[in-house]
């Protein structure tokens, strides 16, 4: 039988954001975000043309939610605070709602012995900055700024581990190059710009943040994908490096060095992409790097040298340098169907130990997402998630040995605590330790992994039976 036990205080606990579990979308002051627009304008985009309207409704469920939380072992629980909801307009007057309601959320964390996570931007800009052009517009990088600083002014006091954005190269992944996010712009420029005001953003954010003198980390939460390459072959070598630099160092090396890769210049610089900036952006991101890493991990990223060039006259895209490859033999999960490769999650964190100074990191989310879960419930009732407790397990146990290499990992955040809407699949994909049953009034139930969860914490790790 093999014990996996971790580190004293390590944190244990979930992650999820404000638009995917709040719902109350249009009471209580809010202003409409991206989200709101968007399935207004177009709800076949999401499935079962379900909207983030109602969502997981904690918005007015989190006492309940948070007492189960406790039940659950949770030391500590990543939330995202809506910008819109804060701030309706993106800029100006303050909506004393919800105020209100974070300071009552942030209460009942810290009365039920959890400790607040809190992250400033999960995807949801405000519609109405996103008129003006979202991060493509440096006074919206100013506004992130001022939201920034009127967050730490009014929670700052309860919260000392603060998270400036939530993995910034989705929305210019999805929103700007690969149409599946709002705005829907197919456009590498564009997609470069909003990435460089993204890492700015963070770093006046950070600025603000240590100006102010508030006690507590920041940082920001990068889901670092690994790209393993198909073989030794130098051509395969080169495309895993640039997927890597495009993927992974472009927010990595910023927000933890303070630079961008040279050989991202480079490639940017070579095709005319470069963004446009300011004369004080350099020492800004310098000098404002991260205190504290979340690191994100799903599934790996493979790639091989490109075997046939694109049309001279396609737009530029980063698959202009590479092709994605298909292994075979590899590890799936035939829900949702991504790969599990579960020693990816130590390859980042000795990365990490090895090229980014050790820097104090968690995993932030790792989950497994499945459809149609209610196929496996027993005659209680209970999803019998086993799928989910063995994904996790051995997902910590490369963790582990991450830590008996010396890696500075401080805990382990699961995607996520309850079954929530999730962008464009809704509620397609379920990832909760506990069950949300939308034709139920949303009554929560808690999974065989909720469990199991409870007493990993309880046990801070867990055994396996030889």
């Amino acid at each position: 039988m093999a014990t996996y036990t971790f580190p004293e205080n390590f944190w244990w606990g979930s992650a999820a954001s404000a638009t995917q579990t709040e719902g109350a979308a249009h009471i209580d002051g809010k202003g409409d975000n991206i989200w709101d627009y968007w399935y207004q304008q177009e709800p076949n985009r999401f499935y079962n043309q379900v909207g983030p309207e109602h969502t997981s409704r904690f918005y007015e469920r989190y006492k309940d939610d948070i007492q189960t939380m406790k039940k659950l072992g949770h030391n500590s629980f990543r939330l995202s605070i809506s910008w819109s909801r804060l701030i309706p307009d993106g800029t100006g007057e303050v909506n004393q709602k919800a105020v209100q309601f974070y300071h009552d959320v942030l209460d009942e964390l810290i009365a039920a012995g959890i400790e607040p996570f809190v992250n400033l931007y999960h995807f949801d800009m405000p519609l109405v900055l996103q008129e003006m052009g979202g991060w493509e517009n440096r006074k919206v990088v100013e506004a992130f700024a001022d939201y920034a600083k009127t967050c730490f002014s009014l929670f700052g006091g309860k919260v000392t581990k603060w998270f400036t954005q939530n993995e910034p190269i989705v929305p210019v992944e999805a929103g700007y190059l690969y149409d599946s996010h709002y705005p829907n712009v197919v456009d590498f420029k564009r997609a470069v710009q909003v990435g460089y005001h993204s890492a700015v953003a963070s770093a006046m954010a950070i600025k603000a943040f240590k100006d102010g003198d508030y006690k507590g980390k920041i940082g920001i939460i990068l889901n670092v994908t690994p790209s393993y390459p198909r073989s030794h072959h130098p051509a395969d070598q080169k495309a895993g490096r640039i997927a890597d630099l495009f993927f992974n160092k472009s927010f990595l090396d910023v927000s933890v060095k303070g630079t961008f890769p040279d050989e991202l210049v480079q490639i940017l610089s070579d095709h005319s992409m470069l963004p446009s900036t300011e004369p004080m952006d350099e020492k800004l991101l310098q000098e404002n790097t991260v205190d504290i890493l979340g690191v994100n991990y799903y599934q790996p990223r493979r790639v091989k040298a490109k075997e046939y060039m694109p049309h001279p006259d396609a737009p530029l895209m980063p698959e202009h340098f590479f092709d994605f490859y298909d292994m075979p033999g590899k590890k799936m999960n035939p829900y949702r169907g991504w790969e599990i490769y579960e020693k990816g999650i130590y390859d980042i964190l000795i990365n990490l130990k090895e090229n980014y100074g050790n820097v104090e990191c968690f995993i932030s989310e790792n989950g497994m997402g499945v459809q149609n879960e209610d196929r496996f419930k027993d005659e209680d009732g209970i999803i019998q998630d086993d799928y989910r407790i063995a994904f996790y397990q051995e997902h910590l146990k490369w963790v582990h040995a991450a830590i008996q290499q010396g890696s500075n990992v401080k805990g382990y955040h699961v995607w996520t605590f309850m079954d929530n809407w999730s962008w464009l699949n809704a509620y397609k994909n379920r990832y909760g330790l506990v069950s949300i049953d939308l034709d139920n009034d949303a009554k929560r139930h808690i999974k065989k992994s909720g469990s199991w969860f409870q007493e990993l914490a309880l046990n801070n790790g867990f055994r396996e039976e030889a």
